[in-house]
């Protein structure tokens, strides 16, 4: 089958057309600068025929795709590693919000940083920028991260107790028919300290949601959706 038949790889049109080297093709398309008729064209290797019109973004420089993290809303149930398979287009939370094109690139390769229980649920945090990742991993035991959990039964003042010498501060949310709401505030927690607090305590769990890692809120994601970190957030 001839190229005519087939096609050729983009990145090999748009080294043709911007007289620039295969790899410096690559990143124009990797950064969102070429479009196919009219439509964004994301994949180096895709094949495009003879006719079809291939355009690059005036002025676009074949630079590397900036390293971005994302903020994720895990659902209860799914294991932590199974989770940056919600990292699609679809699951986005909002396009313009962080001012940033989604580009494939920004799913390659990102490490998550804040793994939570298989049955809770909440926000969890992958990077691929290597300030954000030793931020996570050298500050992590001053990080607080505030955690909700749902217990069974009442809980008055002798079961706080418990957690007095604890290093979580815990409270009272809200009380509900045959449930409690406790409001845990702590730093540089592990998968399962939470649910051993509870134990000790005589409580039972059901169920458990991080809604801030220090100064980065849950905010307005759904389960499975997930937002960039802007630009001017710190955790």
């Amino acid at each position: 089958m001839t190229d005519s038949e087939e096609g050729i790889r983009l990145a090999k049109r748009v080294a043709a057309l911007a007289g620039c080297s295969r790899r410096e093709a690559e990143l124009l398309i990797e950064n969102g600068a070429v479009r196919v008729d009219g439509e964004p064209a994301l994949l180096p290797q895709m094949r495009v025929l003879p006719h079809q019109r291939v355009e690059i973004e005036p002025g676009a420089r074949p630079a590397p795709v900036v390293p971005v993290t994302l903020l994720l809303h895990k659902p209860a149930g799914m294991p932590t590693d199974n989770a940056h398979r919600l990292l699609v287009p679809a699951n986005h939370h909002d396009p313009e919000r962080a001012g940033l094109r989604f580009l494939p690139r920004h799913i390659a390769g990102q490490r998550c940083m804040t793994p939570l229980e298989t049955g809770a649920s909440g926000l969890i945090v992958f990077t691929q920028e290597w300030r954000i990742e030793r931020r996570l991993h050298e500050d992590a035991a001053i990080i607080e991260h505030e955690i909700m959990v749902d217990v069974e039964g009442a809980v008055g003042p002798e079961s706080l107790v418990h957690f007095d010498r604890s290093p979580a501060r815990v409270s009272v949310g809200q009380r509900g028919e045959g449930h409690t709401g406790l409001r845990f505030a702590i730093k540089g927690p592990h998968p399962g300290q939470i649910a051993n607090l509870c134990t000790q305590a005589g409580l039972r769990i059901q169920s458990m949601k991080r809604i801030r890692i220090g100064r980065i809120p849950l905010a307005g994601l759904l389960p499975q959706q997930w937002r960039y970190l802007l630009p001017h957030e710190r955790f």
